[in-house]
């Protein structure tokens, strides 16, 4: 302000670049945290005796013990998670554990999903806990249901690993390992999410008023470019109990990186008198808020992490058939809390709670009277001479 600074620089570097890659960074402290435990378990050899304790569990579910490596490493990073996936040879448990491995919450969620806990539910310490249970709940449901499909029917494939002895690592390596996933972080919110912020915030204070195009205030916000193109899908998601233009916005631009969402509403949200905290509070309850989140959770992950499945899957319709997958589970499971929720709090919306019930009766009916599919096995007769 007192360099005289141009209106459009201002709001560039405050509202776009502070607003939305500052709230990304203020989640590094966590994050060094989360990545220097997961150093731990892995440099002391706890990764492959938990994946063998999880075998004979994972077994019932249709998925082997060694489906739950790649779900482990997930939790850093969706992208080395789906690449672990290698060592499945079973090509049917490989792709259902590709499938299946983003829906673990990745570090890239982790501000997203402390972002959710502070501004809308008081910082509430069961919400980030419960929100790896459900990751781990819709793997186990994906298993049963896909294994009873003929497209991933058949036995698990045999666990066979070796097991290193238990030691304690060095500081040196854990502390090497957990920087260079922090700095990857780091960098990813100095690259991507910077790009994307500045994108979405010409995209939110720029827009047609009757004067022309040009910059807006913030009381013009819902003329904008991005306001007109979140307004013509927001009616896809208003069942899910969100269809308003910024938290649709949001969700499409965590496709790039989870990261964004955060970006995202800090800048569509911290533009008013309130902060954005404030207004994110203000604009969800605790059911809408709780969809918002577990949609965000288990639909579609960045596209990196898209990029690593399709390299793995090898096959085109594969992964547009896993990404349809993940969306389509993500909206099921939303649109189940938003509409049971209103159930419970007496709000109920009578269409919506007959595609609820409807949604429930099938989950139900895939998950525990939908009988398994026999394999499609080819066998050889061999002729063996005297």
């Amino acid at each position: 302000e007192k360099a005289g600074c141009a209106e459009w620089l201002s709001g560039l570097i405050l509202d776009g670049i502070v607003a939305g890659v500052g709230a990304v960074l203020g989640f590094v402290p966590q994050m060094l945290v989360l990545f220097l435990l997961l150093a731990f378990l892995e440099a002391c050899g706890y990764m492959a005796r938990i994946a063998f304790v999880l075998d004979r569990i994972f077994r019932k579910f249709g998925l082997s013990g060694k489906s739950f490596i790649p779900m482990l490493v997930g939790t850093g990073c969706g992208i080395p998670g789906v690449m672990a996936s290698r060592t499945i040879e079973n090509e049917r448990d490989r792709r259902m554990t590709i499938m299946t491995t983003t829906f673990i919450p990745c570090g890239a969620k982790v501000p997203f999903i402390a972002m959710v806990a502070g501004a809308i539910f008081a910082g509430s310490a069961w919400v980030a806990t419960s929100a790896y249970f459900i990751g781990m709940a819709a793997i186990v449901m994906s298993g049963i249901m896909l294994k009873k499909t003929k497209m991933f029917a058949g036995n698990p494939a045999p666990f066979v690993m070796e097991l290193p002895a238990y030691h304690m690592p060095t500081l040196g390596n854990v502390l090497r390992s957990m920087w260079e996933r922090g700095w990857s972080f780091i960098k990813k919110a100095g690259t991507i999410i910077l790009l994307s912020t500045i994108v979405v915030w010409f995209l939110s204070f720029f827009g047609w008023t009757e004067e022309g195009f040009g910059m807006l205030s913030e009381e013009q916000l819902d003329s904008s470019i991005l306001a007109k193109i979140g307004s013509c899908i927001a009616w896809i998601f208003a069942p899910l109990g969100w269809g308003n233009w910024q938290a649709v916005v949001a969700s499409v631009t965590g496709l790039v990186a989870k990261e964004n969402i955060v970006g995202t509403m800090g800048i569509l949200y911290g533009s008013g008198e309130l902060t954005a905290y404030q207004a994110i509070g203000q604009a969800f309850n605790g059911i809408t808020g709780y969809s918002f989140l577990v949609f965000n959770l288990l639909c579609a992950p960045c596209f990196a992490a898209i990029g690593a499945i399709k390299r793995e899957m090898n096959n085109a319709k594969w992964t547009w058939f896993a990404i349809g997958y993940q969306c389509g589970f993500a909206y099921v499971i939303a649109f189940l809390i938003n509409q049971l929720g209103k159930l419970f709090t007496g709000n109920v919306n009578v269409i919506g709670l007959i595609f609820a019930l409807a949604a429930l009766a099938c989950l139900v009916y895939m998950l525990f009277f939908k009988k398994y599919s026999e394999a499609k096995t080819l066998t050889t007769n061999v002729n063996v001479g005297k």
